[in-house]
């Protein structure tokens, strides 16, 4: 095999190495999962002979998140719809007639008639408009607890990856959850989380053939004057 051969299917095989290695690589460490400190827990020190407060759980108490590190599962119910309409119209008719002065008692004439105008100008606008939006987003998504605020609340956050086909879909969340709105099945709606931070993004063919092109964009831009 030629070298220029090699060196060409070597770059290719790098490529699609990092290209792999790009699908799974976490984009935003914000959403990283946080996971329970073994170490401090193990040189916690003990309350009693059985007891430990850093790793001790209630024993009647439900299997519900509530330590950094726990999980969470998140139901994603989110729906919005919004609409609104506007009407503007206006009209003012303006009207003005001067008459012919008079000079010596007689009126002014010019080749014999008289210099008397008349004003008129209207004006008239209408305007209208209607914009309505909906959106509505379904399923779940698991996450961790990165803390226990002093105040009991639980700052959760996580993602989701999914690469199907020729796309890649992402689903991130972060808020704040109060331990009592989390139910029996350690579950929790998303319209009970304090301010909450829902992102759902895709990328790869479908994304791309469903977004328009850098030059339509730039036509399209408030920098257009036409």
């Amino acid at each position: 095999m030629a070298a220029g051969s090699t060196r060409f299917v070597v770059a290719a095989l790098a490529a699609l190495v990092s290209g792999c290695a790009s699908i799974g690589a976490r984009e935003d460490t914000a959403y990283a999962p946080t996971y329970p400190d073994a170490a401090v827990e193990a040189d916690a020190p003990m309350d009693g002979s059985l007891f430990s407060a850093a790793s001790s759980r209630e024993l009647f108490a439900d299997r519900k998140a509530r330590l950094v590190g726990d999980i969470l599962t998140i139901n994603l119910t989110e729906r919005t719809q919004a609409s609104k309409s506007s009407s503007t119209s206006t009209t003012k008719d303006d009207s003005v007639d001067v008459g012919a002065p008079t000079l010596f008692g007689k009126e002014t004439t010019l080749n014999g008639r008289p210099l008397s105008f008349g004003l008129n100008s209207a004006r008239e606008f209408t305007g209208e408009g209607q914009s309505s939006q909906s959106n509505q987003l379904s399923g779940q998504i698991t996450v961790t607890v990165a803390q226990r605020l002093r105040n009991g609340a639980l700052l959760v956050r996580g993602e989701k990856l999914l690469n199907i086909n020729q796309g890649h879909e992402m689903v991130r969340i972060s808020g704040i959850v109060r331990p009592e709105d989390i139910a029996q099945d350690n579950t929790v709606s998303s319209s009970r989380v304090a301010d909450a931070r829902i992102a759902y993004t895709g990328r790869g063919t479908l994304a791309d053939a469903n977004s328009q092109g850098w030059l339509a964009r730039f036509f399209n831009s408030k920098w257009m004057p036409f």
